[in-house]
């Protein structure tokens, strides 16, 4: 007899056609199609949650979700049947059974996100969904002096998209930011506890506009500086298709990058 069992997912995505990870009406979500391949495979009505609610047109490399289903399929014929009936650019990687209190969200301890950029002065057919492009060159070194700044706790208010009434504070930390060159292409890759929202595409924002000569490294410091409350960044988010949230890590459950 089928018992009620909680089900851990690492899921891996390309954004480029679904306005974002979260169910909205009238628009392609990537919870709506895996909730839609759980019901073809178990005839179950299933409401799934998330680590982020990644944007429209945002990447997952390791997304984790988890949902309770009441079915006698193991974790390994989960993962095979809900890839039979999902698109092409959504698969389930791995599969877990978990604890039942488990939350992909506020269980997460640890974030990964890399965003990319192409640095040349004509655009990539190929790299078109997945690197945004930044014709002008670019300073590398001041952009490491910017970034090195945003290291450790500090009040991203400044950063930040439009918030929730229920955000209780605009501090956040971050463990590690990476600035990799390979040829024309530049990567940042932001590693934190949690993000606000549109945080990590802001820093990057910043980071780019340093490394322009529109902003100066002092300027980072201010805007970083929770005291002053009207310093805004003079940057929009970075475009989405250039974000991939590559890992969340847990203190019970296998990271999603493994």
């Amino acid at each position: 007899m089928a018992t009620e069992v909680r089900l851990a997912l690492i899921i891996e995505y390309d954004g480029s056609c679904y306005k974002g990870f979260q169910y909205q009406k009238n628009h392609p979500s990537i919870q709506e199609e895996i909730e839609t391949a759980i019901q073809k495979l178990t005839s179950q009505n299933v409401k799934i949650s998330g680590a982020g609610r990644t944007d429209a047109g945002v990447h997952a490399l390791g997304q984790v979700i988890a949902f309770d289903l009441n079915s006698g399929l193991t974790p390994n014929q989960v993962l095979t049947g809900l890839n039979h009936y999902l698109p092409r650019d959504i698969v389930v990687k791995a599969a877990y059974e978990v604890d039942k209190d488990f939350d992909p969200r506020r269980m997460a301890v640890n974030r990964i996100y890399k965003y990319s950029i192409l640095n040349r002065k004509v655009r990539s057919p190929l790299q078109l969904r997945y690197a945004s492009l930044v014709r002008e060159c670019l300073n590398i070194v001041k952009m490491r002096l910017a970034a090195e700044l945003m290291l450790g706790t500090h009040d991203f208010g400044a950063f930040a998209g439009a918030l929730p009434k229920s955000t209780d504070s605009t501090v956040r930390n971050i463990s590690k930011l990476k600035i990799l060159v390979t040829g024309e292409k530049i990567e940042i890759e932001v590693e934190g506890n949690a993000f606000l929202p549109h945080q990590v595409r802001r820093m990057v924002g910043a980071i780019i506009d340093v490394g322009l000569g529109k902003i100066s490294i002092d300027y980072i410091k201010l805007m970083l500086d929770g005291n002053n409350k009207k310093i805004k960044t003079k940057t929009k988010s970075m475009p989405p298709q250039g974000l991939c949230l590559v890992k969340v890590s847990y203190k019970t459950f296998p990271s999603s990058g493994q």
